[in-house]
């Protein structure tokens, strides 16, 4: 709704540019003296409503030129200010004969001297429409080139997502294909499971960032799926910190490390492994959220490392440069950390 604009938005800059500029001539006039000249303020302020009338016509034209993409040039511009100043001292000579007849001045050589003054007051006006114009055209340009930038980044970040839910569901199904002929209860529970965490999956595809309270629950219904597989082997413990409940992170991006931590820690190992979920807030204000298990780091030769590429382009672009995803290893853990920022 236009009244949710501020005032200076609605205002209509450019008949108040018009009033103002106009009106300025008659009152300089007067206070030059024309007062004590019978008749003459009456010819100043004829000749600042013909500028309004013969300036608004010419605006009219240049309005309707922008709006059918011709081009205004420089040229057009000056040969208007020429027509412009010449139309302006017949309408102020026709002002002298109505409001003063008796003080007329006789001859044709105060003609050079008007015109001059008329070329010089359009040139300044077209000179100032002109420069508004492409003042407004350079803020044009710079808020559609950032609708792009936004667009070109939900995009970006949509691609992204689209790789992130495929690779899940791939691994999920493989999950239940290893029970379905041996355990077909166990695998019923795990398609239950799996439903749910789809069914999160998809409805979050449609956000940048989702609370991480959400996102802790369809990892945990993950975790649900993978427990059926892996029973004792893998043991799992969650601390969220008190009041991060609302922090928002991308979608599935902790679930694709969860995903790693099952699938390098709990997966390879003949024991099995702990995987801990950790967020807590620190000093600074920032909020770490810690995934580990486990195990080592160790180049695999399938792995390509999809999913932390993916999380960290998803991090930057929903997040903003400051959110982080650092890989670390240290007395035995293997420690996925998301960095984000203050205001997250």
């Amino acid at each position: 709704m236009t009244h949710d604009r501020p005032l200076l938005a609605r205002l209509n800059w450019y008949w108040i540019c018009q009033l103002a500029g106009w009106g300025f001539l008659p009152l300089f006039a007067g206070a030059m003296g024309a007062t004590r000249m019978p008749g003459l303020i009456w010819v100043m302020w004829w000749g600042a409503g013909s500028g309004i009338i013969i300036s608004g016509l010419w605006h009219r034209l240049l309005k309707h030129r922008q709006r059918n993409g011709q081009r205004i040039s420089w040229k057009m511009v000056l040969g208007g200010v020429l027509a412009l100043g010449a139309i302006h001292t017949a309408a102020q000579f026709l002002g002298f004969v109505i409001f003063t007849p008796n003080q007329m001045v006789r001859g044709y050589s105060w003609i050079p001297s008007a015109l001059m003054s008329w070329w010089s007051i359009y040139l300044v006006w077209n000179v100032f429409y002109m420069a508004v114009l492409s003042l407004r055209r350079a803020n044009r340009a710079e808020a559609e080139s950032l609708r792009l930038e936004i667009a070109a980044k939900d995009a970006e970040l949509r691609a992204l997502q689209a790789q992130v839910n495929p690779h899940f569901f791939f691994n999920s199904m493989n999950s239940v294909r290893a029970l379905i002929y041996e355990e077909p209860e166990a695998a019923a529970q795990m398609i239950d499971q799996l439903a749910s965490v789809m069914r999160y999956a998809l409805q979050s595809g449609h956000h940048d960032t989702v609370p991480l309270s959400a996102e802790i629950e369809a990892v945990q219904a993950y975790l649900a799926i993978e427990k059926i597989r892996f029973e004792e082997r893998m043991r799992v413990s969650v601390e969220i910190g008190l009041g991060l409940e609302q922090v928002r992170i991308p979608p599935m991006s902790l679930q694709t490390l969860v995903e790693n931590a099952v699938k390098y820690g709990v997966e390879t190992s003949p024991t099995g492994s702990e995987i801990r979920i950790r967020a807590q807030r620190m000093d600074d204000g920032s909020v770490h959220i810690e995934i580990a298990n486990l195990g080592a780091i160790v180049p695999f030769a399938n792995s390509t490392k999809v999913g932390l590429i993916n999380t960290r382009k998803r991090l930057a672009l929903a997040l903003g440069a400051n959110a982080q995803l650092d890989l670390s290893e240290n007395s035995g853990w293997v420690r996925a950390t998301l960095t984000l920022p203050e205001a997250a």
